[in-house]
């Protein structure tokens, strides 16, 4: 074959490949795989993220360079054998652009290694799990929610330097729990505070606090350190309240345990309590006032912190999709440019550390508080910035 030939046949290989590709970003829709709960008992959760994911979508109209955006939805069912399936269904059926969601880091972990050897970017919408970031991170993988040490950390010296000497730590007995009484823990220590004492209750199982109670009363503590979420988050509200826990300490934790989703069924037990959460309602900046009130025009309720997380993630989509011009075959490049994005959202400024892939952002100190509507969380300070320390990481 002489030299003339094989330059020719190179050429027509090379327009034949190009072409495959730009047909390939021109003329599919760009597919964003939503691996959600959307049964049980935490598919308000996959509802919020969702519901807020569509108004960022919406206010480009489901498209980016000239390329629609799809949404597929699967439910995980809050277990994670369940999720890997239909992530698996999602990456080599649907063949999607990008996944995102997860709700509970056990899920978020069950499917990690297979967005990581499929080279599919995940953008994690709420999972804590600490080695998300740390040594199981990845550069597929981008979190946009926080990690279980970034919420609480910042805790542990503002209580001290308000005046609370001695805690008491109460939690469900998860990993979920034990990491962010370890992160409170480790800093409320280093700011000259002393634990008094630590208990963790049967996850998911535990209905009457009373013994719990009776022991944190009776430890004399200044404050206690809490976290919990749906139904035992307000159980233990309610219960905490009836026992008069507030008369003798602070009751205090991560914000999750008096979030907006679950105030309407505490009421005003749930007033005193103080937090810290990568989100509050009540944030009056101009880009949080137009999303709440968009929010509530769509769906006739106030955004949660797990909203806010959902709206986020499809703002950084869009914005890595328009530095690409909407082009999505190189998945190593979306990765890398969903990395990059730098927003100023509903919560605050965002952007993502390199070095971990995790979010950095504002937390927020506040108050559950009365209102002419009800108990509202009220901010009492804001802490600026706040990474993850990533130990591990190795992108």
């Amino acid at each position: 074959m002489n030299n003339k030939l094989c330059i020719q046949l190179l050429f027509v290989f090379s327009f034949f490949l190009y072409c495959t590709v730009a047909k390939a970003d021109s003329d599919k829709t760009i597919k964003i795989g939503m691996i959600l709960p959307y049964s049980g008992a935490v598919a308000i959760i996959g509802e919020e993220i969702t519901n807020a994911l569509e108004l960022a979508f919406e206010e480009v109209n489901y498209e980016v360079s000239g390329r629609k955006l799809k949404i597929i939805k699967a439910d995980t069912e809050y277990k994670p054998n369940i999720a890997l399936k239909k992530a698996r269904e999602l990456i080599a059926s649907e063949k999607v652009d990008i996944v995102a969601g997860t709700v509970s880091s056990s899920v978020a972990l069950a499917i990690r290694d297979l967005v990581v050897s499929t080279k599919t970017p995940f953008i994690v919408a709420n999972a804590g799990a600490n080695q998300i970031t740390r040594k199981k991170c990845s550069k597929y993988i981008i979190r946009v929610s926080f990690s279980n040490y970034q919420i609480n950390a910042p805790m542990g010296p503002w209580l001290a330097n308000y005046g609370i000497k001695t805690a008491f730590l109460l939690s469900a007995n998860y990993a979920a729990g034990k990491e962010q009484m370890n992160a409170f823990k480790s800093t409320f220590e280093a700011s000259g505070g002393k634990i008094i004492g630590e208990e963790y209750t049967p996850h998911r199982k535990t209905k009457d606090f009373g013994p719990y109670l009776g022991r944190i009363k009776s430890s004399g503590a200044d404050a206690v350190y809490v976290f919990y979420a749906g139904g035992e988050a307000i159980n233990f509200i309610k219960q905490a309240h009836s026992f008069g826990l507030s008369d003798v300490m602070k009751i205090t934790g991560a914000g999750w345990t008096t979030s907006p989703l679950f105030i309407p069924a505490q009421k005003e037990a749930a007033l005193g309590f103080t937090g810290i959460l990568n989100y509050v309602p009540s944030i009056e900046t101009k880009e949080n006032i137009e999303f709440q009130r968009a929010y509530k025009d769509k769906f006739g309720r106030i955004a949660s912190e797990f909203a806010v997380q959902g709206y986020d993630t499809g703002r950084m989509i869009v914005e890595a999709l328009q530095s690409l011009s909407g082009k999505t075959t190189n998945k190593e490049l979306l990765a890398e440019e969903l990395s990059k994005v730098s927003i100023i959202g509903p919560r605050g400024p965002l952007t993502i550390d390199p070095k971990t892939n995790n979010v950095i952002q504002n937390m927020y100190i506040f108050e559950v508080v009365n209102s002419a509507n009800g108990p509202i969380l009220k901010i009492l300070d804001k802490i600026e910035a706040v990474k993850d320390p990533g130990t591990g990481c190795s992108l």
